[in-house]
């Protein structure tokens, strides 16, 4: 019966054994919550105000964008449903960005933002559309692409310029992500700057 243990504890431990390994490298520093946005803005929007940056964020004709939206309106649990987006003006390029960031367990999901006045903004590539109060929005799923994050991009004319949406969320915890993207043109366009 001895044998039999002694057997078994060396079986155990050799298949033990067999199965550690050491990882080699170095902690992975925490995700930005971006993806390169692949908008690009050669279609012209007719406008009678300058299409160039002017300066701060919210200081253009149409007022500060990023206040239309906030956490109230997505659909992450987070302390203070009131605070203010997690990054303003990140991204120079644009005329006004922001961001919506939280973590989910060990994954970061969130929302950006990026507006360009008196400019249009169009996907390089897209694989649908959708009506929202009459305006066209047109999107880019990239839920299964696994060069990046879990994401959908959406665009759409708005307040004479154009917005681009990027909903990011590998989480599964909400929905699809591209009707989280849907969600937040809605609030936008209910909010939509006239004049």
């Amino acid at each position: 019966m001895r044998r039999v243990v002694i057997s078994l504890l060396v079986a155990a431990l050799g298949v033990t054994s067999a199965c550690a390994y050491t990882v080699n490298g170095t902690a992975v520093s925490e995700q930005v919550l971006d993806i390169d946005p692949p908008f690009t803005s050669e279609q012209q929007v007719p406008s009678t105000e300058p299409s160039e940056p002017e300066g701060d964020p919210g200081t253009g004709t149409v007022g500060d964008i990023c206040a239309l939206v906030g956490w109230g309106d997505l659909p992450y649990e987070v302390p203070d449903k009131k605070a203010e987006p997690t990054e303003t003006g990140y991204d120079t390029t644009f005329d006004q960005s922001c961001k919506w960031q939280t973590s989910v367990g060990d994954l970061d999901v969130g929302v950006t933002l990026r507006f360009r006045e008196g400019r249009a903004i169009t996907l390089e590539q897209s694989n649908g559309e959708f009506e929202v109060e009459g305006r066209t929005v047109t999107y880019f799923d990239r839920t299964t692409d696994t060069s990046v994050q879990p994401s959908c991009v959406l665009v759409m004319d708005y307040a004479g310029g154009g917005i681009g949406i990027i909903v990011i969320d590998g989480s599964a915890r909400f929905g699809a992500i591209c009707d989280q993207g849907k969600k937040v043109a809605e609030v936008l366009l209910a909010n939509e700057p006239t004049g």
